[in-house]
Order: structure tokens, then sequence, then C-alpha cells
């Protein structure tokens, strides 16, 4: 019964992180978004794609599934000890990054990730969200904001969770995952060739 507890909330958080809102917003606007910017389905290349209301609706979408799986996890409880809803945390954004639909293809998981910080550790926010702020407005970069928001969300939850193991190492591991999902990001930050999406007039006049 237990086995039954664990396969039947991995499968189905999977499930839920392979349904991509983004793919499914342009195809209703009958768009390619995968030939669209960056490439990526996730909200920051909607919204450089097809405008700021379909990219927040990508942003609501993704994260909604993050709290659901979260959800989820909860109602089935534990299982050999474990939280289920840690479990299902990670299993969601496995599934969005890895779409079962798309062919394995997926988001960066950042969206999704915040439905899960909001439903699992929503502490942690006091500490990442002013991170994200604080890197994207001094930056003008969505994925240095997300890449500090990686690195600030292990701290803020062993500041605030210490005593629960299972949401750390849940912490640490989606920090490594978002990290590991801008490795292009980080190549084109280092070669100063990232794409902006504030300050890009001020960068120009500063090139000039």
């Amino acid at each position: 019964m237990e086995l039954i507890k664990v396969l039947s909330v991995i499968v189905l958080s999977i499930v839920i992180g392979s349904i991509l809102t983004g793919d499914i917003v342009a195809r209703l606007k009958r768009i390619n978004l995968r030939s669209q910017g960056s490439g990526n389905v996730g909200a920051t290349n909607v919204f450089r794609s097809m405008g700021s209301l379909y990219g927040a609706i990508v942003l609501v979408g993704d994260a909604l599934k993050g709290v659901i799986a979260v959800l989820l996890g909860r109602c089935f409880g534990e299982a050999f000890g474990i939280d289920l809803a840690v479990l299902s945390g990670l299993a969601v954004i496995i599934g969005h990054n890895w779409s079962i639909f798309a062919g394995f293809k997926g988001g960066k998981g950042i969206a999704t990730s915040l439905g899960v910080i909001i439903a699992l550790t929503p502490m942690s926010l006091l500490i990442v969200l002013p991170v994200w702020l604080l890197f994207f407005f001094v930056s003008g970069y969505v994925s240095l904001a997300s890449i500090g928001a990686a690195v600030a969300y292990p701290i803020s939850v062993f500041t605030f969770y210490s005593g629960n193991y299972y949401k750390c190492a849940l912490a640490l591991l989606l920090g490594i995952l978002a990290i590991y999902r801008h490795r292009e990001n980080i190549k084109r930050l280092l070669k100063g060739c990232e794409n902006r999406i504030l300050y890009k007039n001020r960068r120009s006049a500063e090139k000039e």
C-alpha cells in the first residue's frame, strides 16, 4: 500500500508537470513557440514572443501546477516515513522540465518551482523573492535573477525549516536542478550575449 502511494504521487505529479502551459497558449495562438526567441516554453520566452498578458498566463499556469502537485502529495500523507508533498514537489518539476507530452523536453522549472515554494515552504519567499527582485532590477536579466533565487532557496529553507530534513533536501535538489537548467544562460551571461528584459536601451546607449 505504501509503495502504491509513492508511485501514484510520482506518476500523477509528473503528468501534472508535463502539461506545458506555454505549449497550450502557443497552440491556441497558432504560434510555434519553440521557433521563437530562446525556443523555451516558459513564461519569459512567452512574454518576449507573445506579450505580457500571455506571459502572465503561462507564469500563473505553471506555478499552479506546483501548488496542485504539492496539495496532491499532502492528501496522500506519508509513506515509508517520507512526506509525499515533498516528493510530489520534486516530481512535478521533473515533469515540467522533461515533459512526457513533449518528447521529454520542457521548461526550466522556475515558475513551477515558485508554485511548489508557495505551497510547501512559503516562509522561504521572505528571502527568495527579494533576491529575485534585486537581481532582476539591478541586472535586467530574468535568467540571472532565477539563478540568484535558486542559490537563495536552499539557504532560506535551511533558515526557516531547519528541522525538516526532507524539505531541506528538496530545496538543495531544486536549487541544483534550476542552475543546471540554466547552464546555457550562464554561458551566454559569461559571454555577454544573454537577452535582457530591462535596460535594453540603456545598454545600447552605453555601447555607443
